[in-house]
């Protein structure tokens, strides 16, 4: 069948979840047996997101060939179990980007370049490249419906209808039902003046998913439909639920999926229901844990959760595996020291040192290191946190003035930028004083495994491939300093250059890996070595 095509939009306040509907949604699509794309537009003017402060944008998820994008990319990939790609996410600033490459090479022909039809036909050209025999492409737009930056995606996704069809094309509208506590009800005029927003830009929704804290009433449903313009039966009821994992079934419950396929027609060829038996069974898991073990994640972006939206995820799909339950104690790096280390980090079972860029909050990702190395405490670095580990180790082996590159100059640097290395047999190099975007060592790469070690016995493979985001390398050359106090290098790049797993073997569990394993773990494949930490952390609790 010819690829249909959804948009999902959101209006009222930022913040209501579009990407975990798209994925959500795309999940209960994919079990009905339909072959499902998500994809994510965002209107800002960044090229991508890899030059944003995570504690503005929260986290940066890469994709496996190499692209910086938005976290919500990382939600698809978990609930589709499926890879996204570089083409899967624009943004306003890669659109006009390209459009005056364009204009500049003189490809319009001496036209006056404008929004429309110019920028507009970029945007269309995007949506619909890349398909690959897909029956749904699910297209989020991203921000808020009257924000002028999403103005000219809201355009183009209006132009797709008239050149597709209906029968192709579907809208789906976010909106907030706000619970009035005194009066106990739920008020309708948030979403009524979003939906009359977004049909000043000459759209007008299929379906309306109404998040709210209650069961929207029948005589409420009623009035959105009818000053809304769409079937009572879909309006559908977004409900808050206890874990994100929860969303499929709740949404099934409510019709959504049901009353999207009857805006193609498709029902009757459908599978009659979904089978979210895995999502039940991972729920039930979650919600009924045999122990819980104490996390601490020591970084410099604590005061915004998601930016490690992709690591919380990680313990959650782990500790589901065990029937571990993961209380996390968020540890800002920047105001751990000497003197307090000890007192926040004493009742944890296990610690994460994760990735970050920067001088800024080392020395208590150092403390923290140092803490778990002698107390016997299992640890996790990741990216910047194997980096830590080495420099501390180095140090320990008598090369007192240790350093990365990164943030001290004048040291001996067992950590360095990396100018050149190989991709898929061809050469990459970076030199000083270049963009910043788009320029570290990103995405897949395969890494040889050292058998014996921890991380070989996690994989229980001898070559493996990870996701990279990072811009500084291991010197391999320290290598024998490092063995001299038990550190030893378990997993190294196919050419033997650059070191990408480093074990403490005198320690319970002690495992720093260059690439971000969170990336890659999914609710139904736990990555391993999350699940070896919590195994290794669940004995830390019982030995407490």
């Amino acid at each position: 069948m010819e690829t249909r095509f959804i948009f999902i939009t959101g209006g009222v306040v930022s913040g209501l979840g579009k990407g975990l509907a798209t994925a959500a949604l795309g999940a209960l699509l994919q079990q009905r047996g339909f072959k499902v794309r998500l994809r994510k537009l965002d209107p800002y003017l960044n090229v991508d997101p890899g030059t944003m402060s995570p504690l503005q944008h929260g986290e940066c998820f890469v994709t496996e060939d190499g692209a910086e994008t938005d976290l919500d990319l990382g939600h698809y990939e978990r609930f589709l179990g499926r890879s996204a790609e570089r083409s899967d996410n624009i943004t306003t600033g890669r659109i006009y980007s390209s459009v005056i490459s364009r204009e500049r090479r003189g490809e319009y022909l001496g036209h006056t370049v404008q929004v429309i039809p110019h920028i507009t036909d970029a945007i269309k050209s995007f949506i619909l490249a890349g398909i690959h025999k897909e029956d749904f492409v699910l297209c989020e737009i991203g921000g808020t419906v009257g924000d002028i930056e999403s103005t000219p995606f809201l355009e183009s996704i209006r132009q797709l209808r008239n050149d597709l069809g209906r029968a192709r094309t579907a809208y789906i509208h976010l909106a907030l039902l706000p619970h009035m506590g005194s009066t106990h009800e739920l008020k309708t005029k948030p979403t009524q003046h979003s939906v009359k927003q977004l049909l000043s830009f000459g759209i007008q929704p299929d379906v309306l998913l109404c998040r709210s804290d209650l069961q929207i009433p029948a005589i409420q449903r009623k009035k959105i439909a009818l000053f809304c313009n769409v079937k009572e039966q879909c309006v559908i009821s977004a409900l808050n639920v206890d874990t994100i994992y929860e969303v499929p079934k709740s949404y099934h419950l409510q019709g959504l999926d049901t009353e999207v396929l009857k805006c193609f027609s498709l029902q009757d060829t459908a599978k009659k229901s979904p089978d979210l038996s895995k999502w039940e069974t991972f729920v039930f898991n979650i919600k009924n844990p045999a122990i819980t073990v104490n996390i601490g994640i020591v970084g410099k972006y604590t005061s915004l959760q998601d930016a490690y939206k992709s690591l919380i995820e990680a313990l959650v799909h782990a500790g589901a595996s065990h029937k571990i339950k993961v209380s996390i104690t968020w540890i800002d790096a920047q105001r751990t020291c000497d003197d307090t280390v000890a007192s926040a980090l004493r009742k944890l079972d296990g610690i994460i040192v994760p990735g970050g860029f920067g001088e800024r909050a080392i020395a208590g990702k150092m403390c923290a290191t140092t803490y778990a190395r002698v107390n016997k405490v299992p640890w996790l670095g990741i990216c910047l946190g194997m980096q830590i580990a080495v420099v501390e180790s180095a140090r320990c082996a008598g090369i007192h003035n240790a350093c990365s590159s990164e943030w001290q100059q004048g040291g001996i640097p067992v950590v360095g930028l990396l100018k050149e290395w190989q991709k898929d047999g061809v050469v990459e190099s970076r030199i000083d004083n270049v963009d910043l975007g788009g320029t570290l060592r990103l995405g897949a790469y395969p890494c040889v495994l050292k058998k014996g070690f921890k991380a070989s016995l996690a994989y229980e493979k001898d070559i493996i491939s990870e996701r990279h985001r990072h811009r500084y390398e291991v010197n391999i050359a320290y290598k024998a300093h490092l063995e001299s106090v038990n550190m030893f290098i378990t997993g190294i790049s196919p050419d033997g250059k650059l070191p990408e797993i480093i074990e403490i073997t005198d320690h319970p569990w002690f495992v720093g890996v260059q690439y971000h394993p969170e990336f890659t773990s999914r609710p139904f494949a736990p990555h391993p070595l999350f699940k070896e930490f919590l195994v290794a952390a669940r004995e830390q609790n019982r030995l407490l």
